[in-house]
């Protein structure tokens, strides 16, 4: 349930948010809310928010900072504060640094990855991580070295990626996949193209693509379920609609401008 959490209502949202970023060709200064609904049979409550800033650096670089937090009746469930930050390389979106500091449940756990190496299609980083179980007082420190071949992301520039995705010349059912590294080890990201759709939001008609996001450890085992999500088609490609399943119930995300 950890791990469907911060996938579903976190990581979706980090990437949905920055494409509306980069959707135009360059990264511009912006600052989007969104609300988290936590939906099951009857129930259908607001369980957080998520927001997410982009700036624009002069050094050719963006700084994406993301805070996520749920509801105070959540908080008597499973509460979440979230903070992801990162700096990314703006041409060809190659993340430099990135880090996550989560508290969930009771559970604290601080990632820092530092990209020391892109030699061709090799990419080498290095995880420090720090963690302290619910009621602990010592916090456990590992390292951890990640290598890939192939483009290669985090869970806040993974989605930056999408601004050379040109889905009005996709097929539905066509996909496009890259590594992902995700604190202790590599794994990858597939996006397919499901074709377009329209969607209400809040009383307004959104025409969306509609794309599904699956995550596999080294394309093999699924570690987690998979997320959809429904972006605008015009020019600012804004996200209106994310969804992901829960073990019970779903979360749906949306965009509140």
């Amino acid at each position: 349930m950890k791990k469907s959490v911060t996938l579903g209502i976190l990581t979706l949202l980090i990437g949905l948010c920055s494409l509306n970023a980069v959707a135009s060709g360059k990264i511009k200064n912006e600052n989007i809310k969104y609300r988290v609904m936590y939906k099951w049979g009857l129930i259908n409550k607001r369980a957080g928010t998520v927001t997410v800033n982009t700036r624009h650096n002069a050094d050719g670089t963006f700084s994406s900072t993301l805070i996520g937090h749920s509801a105070k009746w959540a908080d008597k469930f499973y509460a979440v504060r979230d903070t992801l930050r990162g700096t990314i390389i703006s041409e060809g979106i190659h993340p430099l640094f990135y880090e996550k500091i989560s508290h969930e449940g009771g559970d604290f756990k601080h990632d820092i990855i530092r990209y020391e190496r892109h030699e061709g299609d090799n990419v080498i980083a290095f995880c420090d991580r720090y963690r302290r179980k619910k009621k602990s007082d010592s916090i456990d420190f590992s390292q951890k070295e990640l290598q890939a071949s192939g483009y290669t992301v985090d869970m806040l520039s993974a989605f930056y990626y999408m601004r050379y995705m040109d889905f009005d010349k996709m097929k539905v059912g066509e996909h496009k996949t890259m590594n992902i590294f995700s604190g202790k080890r590599k794994e990858i990201l597939k996006i397919t193209y499901q074709g377009t759709e329209d969607v209400n939001v809040d009383g307004k008609s959104y025409h969306c693509y509609h794309i599904t996001f699956s995550f596999t450890s080294d394309g093999k085992k699924k570690s987690s379920d998979d997320l959809q999500a429904w972006i605008e088609t015009g020019g600012s490609r804004i996200p209106v609609k994310m969804e992901g399943k829960l073990p019970v119930g779903s979360v749906k995300c949306f965009y509140e401008p």
